[in-house]
């Protein structure tokens, strides 16, 4: 009886079952692929909440200045007026970027009359929060202060603070306000975030100046 037949049937069995083995280990190798992906995904997730949503609360306290940057002003300004009076800070200083989002701050810069011993406004080199914090750092060694508060929304404040520190040795706490957004526009800003934190990390602005860096939850 001819063997031929026989033997054929018995290698196309065997490569089926090579292509079968194969797609599973495929399969199986996709799915490990999967949750790694979704773990790291969910664990950036928790580490962006805590540092864009939820910062530490700490206490706050009195500063030789109040430091408003750019942007978002119809939230940021109230929060800034409002730690000025609280905590009796003599000297408001306002980011001026005649831009559509900080419209209350420069309007509030444009009806003052200066020169003006409580309130400062400046208008940043680039318009962006590297060129507030080289305007920052100067207004301090102008106005030789040693402390000062910034204002800027929650997503905000981990960037800001890192920044402003490369650039002043004085102390800056940073307190968050807390913008009303959307869970699509949080994960925008979360990623955002990220990226421009490990920007600054890794592309430092003013070196670092070993400055003390606070950072704080909205009062009240």
């Amino acid at each position: 009886m001819p063997a031929g037949p026989v033997l054929g049937t018995l290698e196309g069995r065997d490569r089926l079952i090579g292509v079968q083995h194969s797609i599973r280990r495929v399969i199986t190798a996709s799915r490990r692929v999967a949750i790694v992906a979704v773990g790291c995904f969910l664990l950036w997730l928790v580490l962006a909440v805590q540092l864009f949503m939820y910062v530490d609360p700490l206490s706050v306290h009195r500063t030789d200045a109040v430091i408003m940057l750019g942007g978002s002003a119809e939230e940021r300004l109230p929060e800034a007026r409002k730690l000025q009076q609280e905590l009796q800070i003599p000297v408001l200083v306002l980011s001026n970027t005649e831009t559509k989002g900080n419209a209350k701050a420069d309007e509030a810069c444009d009806d003052a009359a200066f020169p003006n011993a409580e309130l400062v406004c400046f208008r940043p080199e680039g318009m962006d929060t590297r060129g507030e914090s080289k305007a920052i750092a100067r207004l301090i060694e102008l106005n030789r202060w040693h402390s000062v508060s910034v204002v800027t929304s929650s997503y905000h404040v981990a960037r800001a603070g890192l920044l402003i520190g490369q650039c002043t040795t004085a102390e800056v706490q940073v307190v968050a306000s807390h913008p009303d957004l959307s869970p699509a526009q949080w994960l925008g800003r979360f990623v955002i975030e990220t990226g421009g934190l490990l920007d600054v990390t890794f592309r430092p602005e003013c070196g670092s100046a070993g400055a003390d860096v606070r950072i704080e939850k909205k009062i009240g």
